[in-house]
């Protein structure tokens, strides 16, 4: 059994984890009686914890939150999530890097030595793909009204700034068109009021908010557009949330089966994902490489590799387009035999041509 102030603590990290806990399972998962269940309630309750009775047949324990509750504790594993959880949040854009750096600080100072350690050889670093310009960070209370609109199945109304052209990071995603207009200013929006010379202003998107989610250290709400009666993904970045929110609605199901599976399958430019993972992508063709399948595998993230052979394999890949699959096909070392389709084929003959061109000599030495 394990010592009185051990077993304190590991019965306040349960009371935290869900609302109501029955005496008999609290007993059961700390290996006692439920009579030593109830002193030990009782020695939280004289450390300040506001521990809630339940009536009932079986009885149980509540943790009452209230501004008079001691600080948290918390056991091994939760410390250490804790402290990689804040080091992920440094880099997660939502405009929180500097309060996680600093909290994370905090419960590293609080820590034991021993979870000092385990911590501090733990390093964690989010690296992005570089794209040439800062990321967009987004307001910490846009993210909260957007998520609370989330939770409470509120419909959302917002104004949303465009940007010109797509954006590398959300591709042919569908939803508003591309007319350049300035990055809104974070916060809340009343009801705009042009001036005599302003262009006529666009009524705000209505859209039912289903989930907030990242993507490449992006922000985007997934969200049922009510005028254009479809699903749609927005830039967190360029929502400028208005209020009062609208009436609840009942969530739809999201194509997909899954907001994962959703996503990815929209930054592919598919309605839908398929099953086996690549069919949501535009361009995709079949070659054989003259490599082992351990190889290759080991070398594309995407794509169905088959094993043909000692030195032969089959790989199915797809990509935004024909020389763009070609070229990513090309990055093998080893001989090619193309399948299909015809695209693919005169794909690689644009670029056999084109490198072909750019092997010779300079065009001033011609």
């Amino acid at each position: 059994m394990q010592k009185t102030s051990a077993r304190l603590l590991s019965l306040l990290s349960l009371l935290q984890t869900r609302r109501d806990w029955p005496g008999a399972l609290l007993a059961e998962r700390l290996d006692v009686t439920p009579r030593t269940v109830r002193r030990d309630v009782d020695r939280l309750r004289e450390l300040g914890y506001p521990v809630a009775a339940m009536k009932g047949p079986d009885g149980g324990y509540r943790l009452d939150a209230g501004t008079e509750l001691p600080p948290l504790l918390f056991d091994d594993e939760q410390a250490v999530a804790l402290a990689v959880a804040l080091q992920i949040a440094t880099a997660s854009g939502a405009g929180i890097e500097e309060a996680a750096a600093r909290a994370l600080n905090t419960v590293r100072q609080v820590l034991p030595a021993r979870l000092r350690h385990r911590v501090d050889t733990l390093q964690v670093t989010a690296v992005d793909r570089p794209t040439g310009r800062p990321e967009p960070q987004v307001d910490g209370g846009v993210l909260m009204a957007l998520g609370a609109a989330v939770h409470a199945r509120e419909v959302l109304r917002f104004d949303y700034s465009p940007v010109s052209g797509p954006s590398p990071a959300t591709g042919p995603l569908p939803g508003p068109g591309s007319a350049t207009g300035p990055l809104p200013s974070p916060g809340p929006a009343t009801e705009p009021l042009p001036g005599p010379a302003s262009p006529p202003l666009p009524p705000p998107r209505r859209v039912e908010p289903h989930h907030l989610v990242t993507w490449g250290r992006r922000w985007y709400l997934v969200a049922w557009d009510l005028e254009r009666a479809d699903w749609r993904t927005f830039r967190a970045d360029r929502i400028v949330p208005r209020t009062p929110t609208g009436p609840r609605f009942t969530p739809r199901e999201l194509p997909g089966g899954s907001v994962a599976a959703f996503i990815t399958a929209r930054f592919r430019g598919s309605a839908a994902a398929t099953e086996d993972g690549i069919g949501g992508w535009p361009c995709r063709g079949e070659v054989i490489l003259a490599l082992p399948a351990a190889e290759v595998v080991r070398h594309t993230r995407e794509g169905i590799v088959e094993e043909l052979g000692p030195d032969r394999c089959r790989l199915v890949l797809g990509s935004w387009s024909w020389p763009g699959l070609a070229t990513a096909i090309g990055r093998f070392d080893a001989d090619i035999e193309v399948i299909g389709p015809p695209e693919l084929r005169s794909a690689f003959a644009q670029l056999a041509t084109r490198y072909a061109a750019a092997a010779g000599p300079p065009a001033r030495d011609r």
